[in-house]
């Protein structure tokens, strides 16, 4: 199996990169606030080809938190799929995924990040802030299109500057 740099560690697991062995438990770790409304649904075929976008927060040998950056257009790049089991919430998970994105957004070349979000209050501590839609590129929207919220989404957008 190839290992990966781990990128943070915190007192009680560590953000890695993901592997494929990973893919279900993401799958089943988004899917389950999918189902309340609270993100958007996963397929493992979208999960498979998009395994090198994610990131897992692991404990004990278990994914507790993901998240995936995503380049998009030239500079500009996305947070998606981020989740963090209930009952892990509110103890800096989320802000670490999210963090590591934003690390390796810049690293990369980025000098924008947006996340599409339902929650845009934990983003916006984050220093995000909400634009128009319309202020993305288009070719952003060509995955909404198979969307099954499409086009009644409540989703809101949200641009960080690095």
């Amino acid at each position: 199996m190839q290992t990966y740099k781990i990128k943070a560690v915190s007192r009680q697991g560590l953000i890695r990169k993901a592997c494929i062995k990973d893919i279900k438990p993401i799958q089943l770790l988004i899917n389950r606030f999918a189902r309340r409304d609270l993100m958007l649904p996963r397929a493992l075929n979208e999960l498979y080809e998009n395994i090198r976008d994610f990131w897992v927060y692991e404990r004990g040998g278990r994914i507790i938190g993901c998240c995936a950056l995503h380049f998009c257009w030239e500079e500009l790049a996305e947070v998606k799929s981020l989740a963090v089991e209930r009952g892990h919430w509110k103890k800096g998970i989320g802000r670490q995924l999210v963090e590591n994105c934003i690390k390796d957004a810049a690293k990369m070349g980025a000098e924008s990040i947006f996340a599409l979000t339902y929650q845009p209050g934990f983003f916006q501590k984050m220093g995000f802030r909400r634009i128009a839609h319309s202020k993305l590129p288009h070719k952003i929207w060509a995955e909404c299109i198979h969307c099954p919220k499409f086009p009644d989404c409540k989703e809101v957008a949200l641009l960080k500057k690095l």
